[in-house]
């Protein structure tokens, strides 16, 4: 059985050594498959961000048009794994290397964040055993049928009641607890999305929450330590991840993006998706009134009827059908971002992600509309990246490459010996008696 047959999907193994890792990390998206490779090189932490140990060389890139690929999920396996194949095949053919295992991020599958606490006595002093049984307690507990685990991080500790314990193994108690996030997505899109991989002859290293890690490549150490939420505007989706005290502490998501705003152009333009796009890229703007809005121009008509003429609209109706969905996104953002513990934050910042984040004035009216300082994150920290991967758009593949260097905080599930499936010893024994023993 494997762990994601279990409900949890694969976790990286920490950075050991002090000899540069080569990392490749893959972002599979509803309008684009972005691929880069990194050499990872330890360097002294005065010379890195918070929380980073390393010092990040790209030395491939690519991205290519997405096909098979719908909100998020595979709506078509072949399509999928052949502009993956493509994808990797330019990032490997940049770098001068094969690639043989990715970093697979993952943005749709409802994602949702929980935070969940699990008690149980200590025999004397806490050992590793101990708070790996309370943190499978937790993570299992947050799982419901059909469900994956796609990130189970600690967020604090408690012995006999007192919090704010950073590490209690070694510590005296009768009893401890831990406070877990617990990320989860449904299983059937994460195990699609690794099937398209691994049929390419790619290893999954893990699976990642694309937000989680546009959050470890954008957010400025203060904004990580004090508070922020980062917003991930995809094509197919919107996912949001919220950090407090340098801690990833909750993620939610929804099926809304900038494919949306694109499909809402073509209907209102009566134009072709593609023309839709196009004006979309050149002049999608949120911001109504002024001189520009009573700017026209020519859109060509849908259809292959080349005698139709076309269109003369205002750059104001364009400017109004893009503002409608994009306050609606933003509405739900808003939504969610109340159900969450960043509510209890009234003044920590969002840093917006994504392709459809470049859309301009979409910061004024994330700061309207969320009552919130708002702002457009890019990649910090990384050497050697190419001018056109610097934007929002790639903050996800390039989370991906400094995730390595917090795989280490994750909780990682017991793996079961060649027996332990069965038994009153083995593994569903063990979970089955944690259950026990946490509630």
């Amino acid at each position: 059985m494997s762990g994601l047959d279990r409900g949890f999907t694969p976790k990286m193994k920490p950075l050991t050594g002090s000899r540069p890792t080569l990392v490749a990390g893959l972002d599979i998206g509803t309008s684009k498959i972005a691929c880069l490779i990194g050499r990872l090189r330890p360097c002294q932490p005065r010379d890195a961000l918070v929380g980073r140990s390393h010092a990040i060389d790209v030395i491939g890139i690519s991205h290519i048009q997405s096909r098979g690929i719908k909100a998020g999920a595979v709506v078509d396996a072949g399509e999928a794994e052949h502009s993956v194949r493509q994808g990797v095949a330019l990032a490997e053919q940049m770098a001068g290397v094969r690639v043989e295992s990715v970093l697979l991020s993952v943005s749709a599958g409802r994602m949702h964040g929980q935070l969940i606490e699990a008690s149980a006595e200590a025999r004397g002093t806490v050992s590793p055993y101990d708070l790996a049984r309370a943190m499978s307690t937790a993570a299992l507990h947050a799982t419901g049928e059909g469900r994956s685990v796609l990130h189970a991080l600690p967020v604090g500790y408690s012995l006999d009641g007192v919090k704010g314990i950073r590490d209690p193994r070694g510590m005296v108690a009768k009893q401890f607890g831990v406070e877990m996030c617990v990320v989860t997505a449904d299983q059937a899109v994460a195990r699609n999305l690794m099937l398209v991989v691994e049929r390419c002859h790619l290893k999954v290293e893990a699976v990642v929450a694309g937000a989680y890690v546009a959050g470890l490549s954008v957010l400025a150490d203060d904004e990580t330590a004090l508070g922020a939420a980062v917003v991930e505007m995809g094509a197919g989706t919107t996912t949001m991840a919220i950090f407090s005290a340098g801690r990833f502490i909750h993620s939610a998501g929804f099926a809304l993006g900038g494919n949306h705003i694109t499909m809402d152009l073509a209907r209102g333009l009566g134009a072709s998706i593609a023309d839709a796009e196009r004006i979309k890229t050149l002049y999608g703007t949120v911001l109504t009134g002024g001189s520009d809005a009573r700017e026209l121009m020519t859109v060509p008509s849908a259809g292959d009827n080349e005698g139709d003429a076309p269109q003369i609209v205002s750059r104001g109706k364009i400017a109004n059908i893009i503002r409608q969905r994009t306050e609606e996104i933003f509405e739900m953002v808003r939504d969610r971002l109340a159900e969450s513990p960043f509510a209890s934050e009234p003044k920590a910042p969002v840093v917006i992600t994504g392709g459809a984040s470049q859309l301009t004035g979409v910061p004024e009216l994330a700061t309207r509309i969320l009552n919130r300082p708002a702002r457009i994150g890019r990649p910090l920290g990384l050497s050697r990246l190419p001018n056109e991967a610097k934007s929002s758009s790639f903050a996800v593949p390039a989370g991906l490459l400094v995730y390595p260097q917090f795989a280490h905080l994750e909780f990682t599930e017991p793996h079961p010996g060649r027996h332990a499936a069965t038994g009153t010893d083995g593994y569903l024994g063990r979970v089955g008696r944690w259950l026990r023993e946490g509630f």
